[in-house]
């Protein structure tokens, strides 16, 4: 099998060029992290001396201060991965008396940070549903690339000006965040799929889809990853109900929130026993379309009581696994073969040594899968 492997780096303030060939020759380790739910982030390690091209002059004129734009394409086998599109935060040198022993390690997240830099006291909404809200917040954000991709609610709500009017507090993000969660929604930026360029998703966890090829175990040869490992933990399951107060006798009447969702249908065929029934806090205050999408939110984010995690090496398998995309497990038993959610990946990669490398974890509903193959 051929096996290249091929770093691309874009830095610059606000549109990113090539870094100069002396910036890729000094990387010495990155690593980069996307998690479900969680703002990605980034490491990278460059070998630096004293007469180095960074030292001497990148690196005092700025090229690697906060708030400069990073993009980090992994190019493996010939196919391109947009690891990252993020903004730096952090950088550390570590001087050394050893020749070449001296690193610069800069620490970047992805570009929802942008979004996170600025508070606002009170900003009117009039008559906008909260996608449209989301829509114009994220198009200030289009000089950077990030295209909105915001999925109408569930159950629209179209506040009238004469009764409410939505005020943004906090930052674009925190703001943002606040509406995903009251519809049972994520918010998140997938970079790619060219570099420069980025999704801004406002919607439901999408669960659907062609899988990734299967992460196999205990098959000599075509085994492609190094470790595997699952859990089921019944603690980590709700039964969600929500309380919503009959407005004329303040009676509350429970109703409780089925895990049914079209973009996140079950991935196993036994469902894991919920050990917990709670009740959605103040949903009572809320009108009844507004409990129940706080409640599918929710409950869908409990409902992952079996989760996996494990290590491949890239070129064993193939290609580079995708966080918040379906991929198929064969080798682990008939409870936990089947498909799993990637819930997180962290890529670590060492160029000058041709070497690449996934930590990952999975999760899902419950065990014994659906289907009785997976892609392979």
């Amino acid at each position: 099998m051929l096996k290249s492997l091929r770093l691309s780096l874009l830095i610059g303030p606000m549109l990113p060029i090539p870094a100069p060939p002396s910036v890729i020759e000094a990387l010495t380790a990155v690593q980069v992290t996307t998690s479900s739910g969680q703002r990605s982030g980034f490491q990278l390690t460059f070998a630096v001396g004293a007469d180095s091209l960074i030292s001497r002059v990148l690196l005092p004129a700025g090229l690697f201060d906060p708030k400069i734009r990073v993009v980090i394409v992994a190019i493996v086998n010939g196919l391109p991965s947009v690891l990252i599109d993020g903004i730096i935060i952090r950088q550390e040198v570590a001087a050394s008396n050893d020749p070449g022993m001296a690193t610069l390690t800069i620490t970047g997240e992805d570009l929802t940070l942008l979004m996170d830099l600025n508070e606002l006291l009170r900003l009117p909404f009039p008559a906008m549903t909260p996608e449209l809200r989301v829509g114009a917040l994220i198009a200030k954000y289009l000089p950077y690339g990030l295209v909105p991709v915001v999925v109408p609610t569930l159950f629209p709500d179209f506040p009238l000006p004469i009764e409410e009017i939505p005020f943004q507090k906090g930052s674009d993000l925190a703001y943002i965040n606040e509406l995903a969660k009251k519809n049972g929604y994520v918010f998140y930026q997938d970079p790619g799929p060219l570099p420069g360029a980025s999704l801004a998703y406002w919607g439901p966890e999408v669960r659907i889809g062609i899988p990734q090829p299967a992460l196999s175990i205990g098959f000599d040869a075509a085994s492609n990853v190094d470790a595997l490992s699952f859990s089921l933990d019944g603690s980590s399951r709700e039964q969600v109900a929500v309380s919503i107060q009959e407005p004329l006798t303040k009676i509350p009447i429970p109703i409780p929130i089925p895990e049914i969702s079209l973009l996140s249908p079950p991935l196993a065929l036994r469902q894991a026993p919920a050990l917990k029934y709670t009740f959605l806090s103040d949903a009572a205050k809320l009108n009844p379309l507004r409990a129940v999408a706080q409640g599918l939110g929710k409950a869908a984010a409990s409902a992952d009581a079996v989760t996996g995690s494990g290590q491949l090496d890239v070129f064993r398998y193939g290609r580079v696994l995708q966080a918040r995309r379906l991929v198929g497990v064969r080798g682990a038993g008939l409870a936990y073969d089947g498909l799993y959610y990637v819930k997180s990946v962290t890529h670590t990669i060492a160029p000058r040594r041709g070497e690449y490398k996934q930590s990952f974890s999975l999760a899902r509903n419950g065990l014994i899968p659906l289907t009785p193959v997976v892609v392979v």
